[in-house]
């Protein structure tokens, strides 16, 4: 095991560009069972989801091949094989596999999923999509067991607007028999892009981008190849250190149209921010000012950037208020912000940054994915070293992390471990 280490108060400048979608790799790669013929996904992360659903596919058959961003599935030989346990446990989004392996074998036993602890994030919704499809679900010792005679079109009404439901309805319903009509439906971009991979195997989908997705459902679906979408949350991510820290950086590679949210709230804030066609320019100020953010579904402010955006603020003049709608428990970061000499309290779904403070150096652990990039961002903003521990939850998101961040001109690295340290992390 390793940790970060990160030398603060470095100015960053340059391009960095910005790898494919997480949000969306994770659910192309399960969408490829559906295909009969080999499907090709270019521009992939590297990361370790990504890693963990490549072994997942090859658990059930199927033949993978990894050639730096480009994975090629040959799902012809995939079975129905049960994944009540093991690696199924790492990773939330390999719920997708239940709409994908239902969609194509009628059948699934796939494990409660794992990934980051942001409080409860039920799985209701795909149930009950997959209910009205026509599948009988249990839940027996831990594992969710999916059974259908044949899937059928329905009407279905999502009674709150979820990504995971979305897509996994999608992904059962592209090969049943008649038409299906997921009302309010989610609109992120990764939806989109799912839809267009769909799309290019065969399937007949309108609407998806919209609160309403008709799908025609299709016997046969066949290979293809597509390129992922950009990461908006590591574009993002990039955006928000360099209005921390950044003389003038590039962030290339993303679709401006994705992070209007993200834009509006640095410019508000007084940061310079300059999009074109696929690139975006961003440059810090010497005097920061306050906002606040509420965290909505797309298109509104992203709850993945709500971490890293807390670390900001405390650049700010003045008080912010940070509330995140979606995940009440996502406020982990805070206390190891603390402990770098912010100045935040916690009430209720709200966070209350008090600015400006001098971050200082310190050891802090990440507890999930957006809570690492918030204190990597902190490390960088700070006086001194930070030592980030919890890697395993940054090489979730982040690809090529220490590559890019002292391509900017940052000073970071990363260690093994000590055993003294490893020792005191297993009796936490």
């Amino acid at each position: 095991m390793e940790k970060l280490k990160i030398a603060g108060g470095y100015s960053l400048k340059g391009t960095v560009r910005v790898s494919g979608a997480k949000n969306s790799a994770v659910a192309l790669i399960p969408a490829t069972i559906l295909a009969e013929s080999p499907v090709t996904i270019e521009g992939l992360p590297h990361i370790s989801d990504v890693e963990i659903l490549k072994d997942l596919l090859e658990e059930i058959g199927g033949r993978v091949n990894i050639n730096s961003e480009e994975m090629t599935v040959d799902p012809s030989t995939m079975i129905s094989m049960p994944l009540p346990n093991g690696k199924v446990k790492k990773l939330r989004a390999s719920y997708y596999l239940m709409g994908a392996m239902l969609g194509r074998f009628k059948k699934a036993v796939i494990g409660l999923p794992g990934g980051c602890h942001l409080g409860p994030r039920p799985i209701d919704q795909h149930i009950k999509g997959f209910e009205a499809l026509g599948a009988q679900v249990t839940n027996e010792q831990g594992a969710i067991y999916l059974r259908a005679d044949e899937l059928h079109g329905a009407r279905i009404y999502l009674d709150v607007v979820s990504v995971g439901a979305t897509i996994n309805i999608m992904l059962a319903a592209v090969r049943a028999k008649g038409r299906t009509v997921i009302e309010n439906a989610a609109k992120e971009p990764e939806i989109i892009d799912v839809a267009t991979l769909l799309t290019n195997m065969g399937a007949k989908i309108k609407g998806a981008g919209t609160d309403v997705i008709r799908i025609e459902g299709v016997e046969t679906l066949n290979g293809c190849r597509h390129t992922i979408i950009p990461d908006r949350i590591e574009a993002g991510t990039y955006m928000i250190l360099a209005a921390a820290m950044g003389e003038g950086v590039i962030i290339d590679n993303v679709i401006p149209l994705h992070l209007e949210s993200v834009i509006a709230k640095l410019r508000e804030m007084g940061v310079f921010v300059e999009s074109g066609d696929d690139q975006i320019f961003v440059k810090t100020v010497p005097n920061l000012k306050a906002v606040d953010i509420k965290t909505l579904v797309y298109p509104g402010f992203p709850t993945d950037l709500q971490q890293p955006f807390t670390t900001l603020l405390t650049r700010a003049a003045g008080s912010s208020v940070v509330t995140d709608t979606i995940y009440g428990a996502r406020f982990k970061h805070i206390d190891e912000l603390r402990r770098m000499n912010a100045n935040i309290k916690v009430e209720g779904r709200s966070a209350i940054i008090n600015g400006p403070i001098q971050l200082q150096g310190a050891k802090v652990k990440a507890s999930d994915l957006r809570a690492g990039a918030s204190l990597f961002i902190a490390g960088l903003m700070a006086e001194g070293i930070t030592e980030v521990t919890g890697l395993e939850h940054i090489d979730r998101g982040y690809s090529d992390l220490v590559e890019k961040l002292n391509g900017l001109g940052a000073t970071v690295w990363r260690e093994a471990l000590t055993k003294d340290e490893l020792e005191h992390m297993k009796n936490i």
